[in-house]
């Protein structure tokens, strides 16, 4: 039996596919001389994202795997828009790397304007890391996770900064909930929706605490969905997810300029000032499912995440 469907509402549900075919807001003013951080830049949502902010005059700095992809982008950004652009190269499969982007980060002089945790990864078949935890787990939760926690003393002390989670309505994939006592997949059935749709949903459990922590700063945490997009999430996987891709989500899919607008806007924008806490269906306010506003579940998770990370 599922414990969430009492908690389910049919008019999230269609507000939600309304707002899937709602455009992003937009955002014109400039950010000029402001650093912003972006994970997973070189390709897709991260790549068009990088982009956008080098247009506005932000200085950048990329956290991504791939070293020649990295310095071809530093070199573009810096030729095309003359802003700064550095990269440092961390690969979120293990954790010693997760933890040296953090090191890196906690370690800067200047204040962080914007956080982006962009970075992710989708498997059709359940894989581990050389850390023995569940890929899709790892990078598109843990990561962000360790990292958050690292930076959360320097950006307390900034005078103001934004946190966003490139997240997913995907979240809603796990219907159930997190199942905390089997992040494995050793007692249930894996299969990609509900990986992926489970590391989503830490990621929004994950938000309900850190939002408590940076209350009364103007340091704000918020996550959003960035649209039915092209991107190169799941061409790590076989021929046959390849062919799917292709055929049956690329032709409908939306241009990833779409998600760097609403990333801009809410990295930027005055009317999102303060807002903390939420998540965004581009740049549109929305309820996640119940599984994801679970507090005990939250709090559980919380510590299974410090010791899973290696921060306690």
């Amino acid at each position: 039996m599922n414990p969430y469907l009492k908690e389910y509402k049919w008019s999230n549900i269609f507000a939600m596919l309304k707002n899937n075919k709602t455009l992003p807001k937009e955002e014109q003013s400039n950010f000029q001389n402001q650093l912003v951080v972006i994970t997973g830049a070189t390709s897709g949502i991260g790549y068009e994202t990088a982009r956008l902010y080098a247009s506005r005059g932000a200085e950048l700095l990329l956290i991504n795997r791939n070293q020649k992809k990295s310095e071809q982008l530093k070199q573009e950004i810096e030729q095309e828009f003359n802003v700064p652009c550095n990269f440092f190269i961390a690969d979120f499969t293990h954790l010693d790397q997760i933890h040296a982007a953090g090191d890196m980060l906690a370690a800067l002089k200047r204040d962080i304007a914007v956080l982006i945790h962009n970075a992710g990864v989708y498997n059709t078949k359940r894989q581990f890391t050389t850390d023995d935890i569940e890929e899709v787990f790892q990078v598109n939760f843990l990561a962000s996770f360790i990292i958050n926690y690292r930076l959360k003393e320097k950006l307390k002390r900034q005078k103001q900064g934004r946190i966003i989670l490139v997240n997913s309505e995907g979240h809603r994939f796990a219907i159930g909930g997190l199942k905390t006592d089997d992040l494995r997949w050793e007692r249930h059935h894996y299969t990609g929706l509900k990986g992926y749709g489970s590391a989503k949903t830490a990621q929004l459990l994950s938000m309900i605490h850190f939002a408590r922590y940076f209350e009364n700063s103007e340091i704000t945490i918020n996550a959003m969905h960035p649209g039915d997009v092209k991107s190169n999430m799941g061409l790590n996987n076989g021929k046959i997810y390849k062919f799917f891709k292709r055929l049956m989500i690329n032709p409908t899919a939306k241009s990833p300029m779409l998600s760097a607008q609403a990333l801009y806007y809410l990295g930027v924008s005055d009317e999102v000032k303060g807002t903390s806490g939420k998540f965004f269906n581009f740049t549109t306010e929305e309820i996640p499912a119940p599984h994801a506003l679970d507090l005990l579940v939250a709090e559980k998770l919380w510590h299974i995440s410090l010791e899973m990370g290696g921060l306690q």
